[in-house]
């Protein structure tokens, strides 16, 4: 491993300031819930003395307003990812979600003021949610296979420590201020510093090799890839890997010549891409950690830890552990165990704790539990809460960005990482606003409600997905039937021409001169 780590330092280091904006991603989810129980927030915004119904909606609207502005900026990136690049697309974003936590730091007490936070969320979510679409992608383009998995899992690594910090931010805040605007203004502050350190750092990185040869710039492909890989352009695997690269985007442009956009969504094994990215997401929202990571005051102080402060920090245990839980699955276990069987049995073990959780809290409800005094049951049911996360944090948490992010070719990554994007945070803004309402509902049949989902669909799915270990992201053509393997290695070696700056075979030369007929030789 360390020599893959000095080989691949560049890629670690662009992988360390993209994910800066995903800790944000984590940060943003997680600050929300606290921020809003804090009883000095809800004295300066009218909600002390209101219904809990009321305070549920407002609690809903604060956290579920950033996931409706990610969802959107999820969606629109793509076409400005396709066009700009996935650097630039970033930087662009970055700024957007900047101007969203500015707004959301000054807003002052009243109605007026939680309307000046509510319009904040939406314009950062919209960068958050781009974000969260470009980067993965980024990210992965530049990874060789042998690590891939690792540093675009990453990505769960830094959504879990933006929301652990969210959590002690909140902790913190709740401890040792009890009035005055700063209750919300440093939560809401702090956004900026990630924020700014990925700004700064990304005028330092390169761009994705992969979309400068979609775009026709393969000697600057070339050379980014060569930085990437900490080698000269003239190594013959560096020179190899461009050649399956281009490669994929000449039988693209073979296979779809004359045809539109849409055959790119539903053309030969491209479909079957979409479905998985769509419903990887859709499932992991209902998994119920979401529920439990948007709201873990409220869900801890439902089994037993009363108080803010208990609650806030028993939260905060639960967000070092999901920190610690994905680094260690993703170091050492991601590239060992593979995506399929990861998933599969974090299903299983989430389902199985969850359903011991419900069964607990119907049989033992907490009814004598007060601040400091926190009965045996609800110290089990929390144990068990942080035994889910683990389980969560081996398979569910980071595996959907990993395993989307493997699967799509190059002229529908930026697509097939928009579309898996929106779709996680369409589902996150529905699952923060039910959850508040479920919680008060259902009861322990919520725990109950997420380990069928758990078992009966996660699982389930997981067992059907083909294994995307230790390939190439062109070979993820092969796997989806889009192109055979005879065909592929034929390509391959017509690419090999075009990336030497040879005379392309006859076959092919009508393909080539669209995609780099206009660039120049190398040397």
């Amino acid at each position: 491993m360390a020599s893959d780590l000095f080989k691949n330092i560049r890629v670690y280091y662009l992988a360390f300031v993209v994910y800066w904006g995903i800790l944000l991603f984590g940060y943003d989810t997680g600050i929300a819930g606290g921020v809003i129980a804090h009883p000095t927030f809800q004295d300066n915004f009218g909600l002390t003395g209101t219904s809990a119904k009321h305070r549920d909606n407002i609690s809903s609207n604060v956290v579920a307003v950033l996931q409706g502005g990610a969802f959107f900026g999820a969606l629109g990136s793509a076409p400005v990812s396709g066009k700009l690049g996935r650097k630039w697309t970033i930087m662009i974003f970055t700024a957007i979600f900047c101007v969203g936590a500015v707004l959301q730091t000054i807003a002052g007490p009243g109605s007026g003021g939680l309307n000046l936070i509510y319009v904040g969320r939406v314009v950062a979510g919209v960068g958050v949610g781009a974000i969260s679409a470009v980067a993965p992608a980024y990210v992965s383009e530049c990874c060789p296979k042998e690590v891939r998995g690792r540093i675009t899992g990453m990505f769960q690594i830094a959504v879990a420590l933006g929301v652990m910090i969210s959590y002690f931010t909140n902790y913190g805040v709740a401890k040792h201020i009890h009035s005055g605007a700063l209750v919300w203004r440093i939560p809401f502050g702090i956004q900026l510093v990630p924020g700014g350190i990925m700004a700064i750092g990304l005028l330092f990185a390169p761009e994705s090799p992969r979309h400068l040869a979609r775009v026709g710039k393969l000697d600057q492909a070339l050379k980014n890839l060569a930085y990437l890989r900490h080698t000269s352009t003239n190594d013959p695997e560096v020179r190899a890997e461009l050649a399956e690269i281009e490669a994929t985007i000449l039988e693209e442009k073979e296979a779809r010549a004359g045809l539109g956009w849409k055959e790119a969504f539903f053309g030969k094994g491209n479909f079957i891409r979409f479905v998985i990215a769509f419903s990887i997401f859709t499932l992991q929202q209902f998994a119920g950690q979401n529920s439990v990571g948007y709201y873990a005051p409220q869900i801890f102080a439902s089994i037993g830890y009363v108080g803010t402060t208990p609650s806030l920090l028993a939260s905060g245990v639960y967000g070092i552990i999901k920190v610690v839980a994905t680094a260690i699955f993703i170091f050492f276990g991601v590239e060992r165990f593979g995506r399929r069987w990861s998933l599969f049995w974090s299903a299983m073990w989430m389902g199985i704790l969850f359903y011991i959780v419900g069964a607990l809290l119907k049989t033992h409800p907490p009814t004598g539990a007060t601040e400091g005094k926190v009965p045996p049951a609800s110290k089990a049911m929390a144990a068990l809460l942080y035994i889910y996360c683990v389980a969560y944090s081996f398979g569910w948490g980071p595996l959907p960005w990993v395993y989307v992010s493997d699967i799509f070719p190059n002229r529908t990554r930026h697509y097939g990482l928009s579309v898996a994007a929106g779709t996680q945070w369409l589902f996150n803004f529905t699952i923060s606003k039910i959850t508040p309402m479920m919680k008060t509902a259902l009861g322990w049949k919520l725990f109950i409600t997420f380990a069928t989902i758990n078992i009966g669909g996660m699982a389930v799915f997981s067992y059907l997905l083909p294994e995307t270990k230790g390939k190439s992201l062109e070979e993820m053509d092969i796997i989806f039937g889009a192109v055979t393997a005879e065909d592929r290695q034929r390509d391959i070696q017509k690419a090999a021409h075009v990336v030497d700056g040879e005379e392309p075979s006859s076959s092919a030369s009508d393909v080539e001169k669209g995609s780099v007929g206009h660039q120049e030789k190398s040397a």
